[in-house]
């Protein structure tokens, strides 16, 4: 059970690490290349191949402006596929819209711009479907995370 992390250009390096830093959390392998689904599609192709034979279950894609590689490697397997709209120009608009209007029958689980952390929870949702280890600890993670913030804001704050 491992988790694929792929992104177009090593300055996406700190967009992505929150993937990264979410899958560390629950232990969960992870593997991260740059890869382009413009510059580079063959490489592409057969590092999915590899990715898969080593056990990716789920890809993290991030991507900006027309932001094809979430897209692209979603036409290339079966797998699920995460999209992370990088900020670039436009905001990151144009790779969110990108990325939810996938034609059918492709699709591409999306998350906010430069959100990658979510996208880490995200896979982490969907690896858990068939683990109840780490369903518990995702349960034990979010009641923690509840307690944690009723310990930050539950005494009311000055303003």
């Amino acid at each position: 059970m491992r988790v694929g992390i792929l992104f177009g250009s090593r300055s996406d390096v700190e967009k992505m690490r929150g993937a990264a830093r979410c899958l560390e959390e629950f232990d969960i392998p992870w593997e991260a290349h740059v890869l382009s689904a413009h510059r580079v599609p063959e490489e592409l192709e057969h590092q999915l191949e590899l990715m898969i034979k080593r056990g990716v279950k789920v890809f993290i894609c991030g991507a900006g402006l027309a932001a094809h590689l979430p897209g692209v490697v979603a036409s290339k397997t079966v797998l699920p596929v995460i999209g992370v709209p990088l900020s670039a120009k436009l905001n990151g608009m144009d790779a969110l819209y990108s990325m939810v209007q996938m034609p059918k029958p492709i699709p591409v689980a999306t998350v906010g711009i430069d959100n990658s952390f979510n996208a880490g929870m995200l896979a982490i949702q969907m690896l858990s479907l068939g683990n109840g280890d780490l369903s518990r600890r995702l349960v034990s993670w979010r009641e923690q995370m509840k307690n944690d913030f009723t310990a930050d804001n539950g005494g009311g704050v000055e303003l």
